[in-house]
């Protein structure tokens, strides 16, 4: 008798009383009516029969948003996935409000991606994800208020586009640097020329410094190759001047 009174007592015990985790609480109905605050965490005792618990985890889980297919604003249909982060702020609100809160915020979540990503073209969705990021939660988190539920990010991190989009892309980035090359060319042909005018005007004041230009020239031609080198006489004589002249200079 008393070993069959130990297990009745053990059995009532394991009835009655319920550990919660710290990450943990427990709603209770007492005849199927909700008590007003949660229990937990730690040991809680209920009275069996009259009273049921339901275990609420109040953990950030987190939750993948299934690859969907969705139409561009423009037109493009791309295939996107992402992930979104929320926690229960009220175990009581999860439970009563709502039959299966994780079920319907991941519902609420690709109806959301679905219908935000839809209100932009492909250039804005690549250029500012971040704050399509943070329209998609704030959208998701205005249905779950009512849940007890409050999400705190969603990510896209995935966007699939069509094969042929693929190459239309790389070929317009091939020509953007093409179109940046063929400036920058054409900038550096420009600032060339605005040198070789310079030089053209000082040269054009002093005839002599031409032909110390050419002479220099012809010696690093030389250099390379052994050539013979024919010099007009018009040339010659305008060489001997500039010896003449440089003759004057050491002289002074």
């Amino acid at each position: 008798m008393i070993a069959i009174l130990l297990v009745v007592i053990i059995l009532i015990l394991s009835l009655c009383l319920k550990v919660l985790k710290e990450y943990e609480r427990g709603v209770i109905f007492f005849l199927g009516k909700a008590q007003n605050k949660p229990y937990g965490p730690g040991l809680t005792f209920i009275i069996p029969v009259f009273q049921t618990m339901t275990r609420v985890v109040l953990r950030t889980i987190t939750m993948n948003i299934p690859s969907q297919k969705i139409i561009t604003k423009d037109n493009v249909s791309i295939d996107i996935a992402a992930v979104a982060y929320y926690h229960i702020v009220d175990p009581l609100k999860s439970v009563v409000a709502i039959e299966d809160v994780n079920n319907a915020v991941n519902q609420i979540s690709q109806t959301t991606v679905r219908n935000v990503v839809g209100q932009f073209s492909l250039d804005q969705l690549l250029a500012e994800t971040i704050n399509i990021n943070t329209q998609i939660k704030n959208v998701i988190d205005s249905h779950t208020e009512p849940w007890g539920v409050e999400v705190t990010a969603v990510e896209i991190k995935d966007i699939s586009l069509p094969d042929n989009m693929q190459r239309a892309m790389a070929k317009e980035a091939e020509a953007e640097r093409e179109r940046r090359a063929k400036i920058v060319a054409a900038e550096g042909e420009m600032q060339a020329a605005a040198k070789l005018a310079e030089a053209a005007d000082i040269m054009s004041a002093h005839p002599v410094a031409l032909q110390l230009r050419t002479l220099q020239t012809m010696a690093e031609i030389s250099v390379e190759k052994n050539s013979t080198i024919i010099f007009p006489a018009q040339f010659m004589t305008t060489v001997q001047e500039a010896f003449k002249m440089i003759k004057g200079d050491n002289a002074k």
